[in-house]
């Protein structure tokens, strides 16, 4: 897939930024989207105006990243303080932060210096900026935790929920890198980060591929979303709930992509709208998965997806 400037477009870290809001928008916006909040579906405490008004205030975030104006951890604490001070609904876009800041960073360094890349660049360019990361960008890491009501598993011996971990990593030069090796045999996000963003490039070329075929983005995301669900258990299922109700979701998925694969997603909307609202009732909702979504979403609109 080709990424450029459109015609006429001249800032390249305003386009870029306003691909990050889009991509956030639309993902949140997509319904039947099984487990998640949309345009249709709340919860008690976070609302679907809370994630666009995140969305939205990601922008001079998201600016900076593509200038590379700081580094991965900053510019994570920025943004999660931009969010949390436009809306009062808690952790919105957490884990799609950690994949855009990255990927913004390439596509800015890589198209104000080419004009013109393929995605694999981008994404080749991203997984070098991770490695990069350092200690400071840790810490920042772990600053963010309690201001973004982030739920995840503890990273070895280094409590995430104990303000005292950022001592144990300064004493132990440990990078954001290191973190997200440790965690990425049990989190999705960290394991895009440690293996150069394999989903989301996969998730990318799924969703041109459907919008090739003539389906919609709205069915576009919700098919590419079930289909990345019933590949693999979602990890923040899997942290809330555990490794049994994971598993048992991404089964009820892939049962429904293969009605879907047989008769398309329209005849099969009753039957994502029965998972959708089973998922909900139970709270299990596919965050992780919703993150590589956004991931995808930014790296097809970069590449010029317009509807």
């Amino acid at each position: 897939m080709e990424i450029a400037l459109p015609q006429g477009q001249e800032n390249v870290a305003s386009y870029i930024a306003r691909c990050c809001q889009l991509a956030m928008a639309l993902e949140v916006s997509a319904t039947p989207k099984p487990g998640n909040i949309d345009r249709t579906h709340d919860f008690d405490d976070t609302r679907y105006e809370h994630f666009i008004a995140s969305a939205i205030s990601a922008y001079p975030v998201m600016h900076d990243a593509a200038f590379s104006r700081y580094s991965v951890g900053k510019l994570l604490d920025m943004a999660v303080a931009e969010s949390n001070r436009w809306q009062r609904g808690g952790n919105t876009h957490f884990g799609a932060f950690l994949l855009l800041i990255p990927l913004a960073m390439s596509a800015g360094k890589l198209l104000s210096e080419k004009g013109s890349v393929e995605a694999e660049e981008v994404f080749s360019k991203a997984y070098e900026i991770v490695q990069a990361a350092d200690t400071d960008d840790a810490v920042d890491f772990y600053r963010c935790f309690q201001s973004a009501g982030v739920k995840v598993q503890d990273v070895g011996d280094l409590d995430l929920q104990d303000s005292g971990a950022i001592e144990d990593i300064q004493k132990k030069g440990v990078n954001l890198y290191q973190l997200m090796e440790i965690s990425s045999s049990y989190d999705l996000i960290a394991r895009e980060w440690t293996n150069g963003f394999p989903e989301t490039d996969a998730a990318a070329i799924r969703i041109s591929e459907l919008l090739e075929s003539g389906l919609g983005i709205n069915y576009a995301i919700v098919q590419t979303f079930l289909e990345l669900l019933a590949a693999r258990p979602d990890t923040f299922i899997q942290t809330k709930s555990g490794k049994e109700v994971a598993e048992s979701v991404s089964k009820s998925a892939s049962e429904i992509v293969s009605e879907i694969h047989k008769s398309g997603i329209v005849k099969n909307l009753p039957l994502i709208e029965d998972f959708d609202e089973s998922l909900l009732e139970n709270r299990n909702n596919p965050g992780s998965t919703a993150d590589i979504i956004i991931a995808s979403l930014f790296i097809v609109l970069l590449g010029g997806l317009r509807f």
